[in-house]
């Protein structure tokens, strides 16, 4: 495994974090009204910020390990690791779990969000 750059891995986290949090303000309402939930708990804080750390750490070891080196690149990580990852997983919850369509879309686009920025935060700063 490549070495993992740890100044960027926390800067990546706090982006990921602010996009998510942006998010879903904007995409709460739409997100319970499509059958999801936006109650809080007290562990969602810090659950949230430990996501987003393990998050840009993988994405950090990757981008070394696959040579995304550029804005572009990291891009085109963040891209793929989405279509293999989250839309993957979304996909058998809608199937084989009845989530509604609606409420995958709406937290695909987090997951989108969050993997391209981490990825063009990785590659940038390489």
């Amino acid at each position: 495994m490549p070495d993992v750059n740890l100044v960027i891995v926390p800067i990546a986290t706090v982006v990921a974090f602010v996009l998510g949090a942006v998010y879903y303000t904007v995409f709460g309402n739409r997100l319970v009204l499509a059958g999801g939930t936006a109650a809080a708990s007290p562990w969602s804080l810090p659950v949230e910020i430990l996501r987003c750390l393990a998050l840009a750490g993988v994405v950090a070891g990757l981008a070394g390990a696959v040579g995304a080196d550029t804005v572009p690149s990291g891009l085109a990580l963040g891209l793929v690791l989405w279509i293999g990852f989250p839309v993957v997983l979304w996909v058998g919850a809608i199937v084989h779990a009845n989530t509604p369509w609606r409420v995958a879309a709406i937290h695909a686009g987090d997951w989108l969000g969050k993997l391209l920025v981490v990825g063009a935060v990785v590659g940038g700063w390489s």
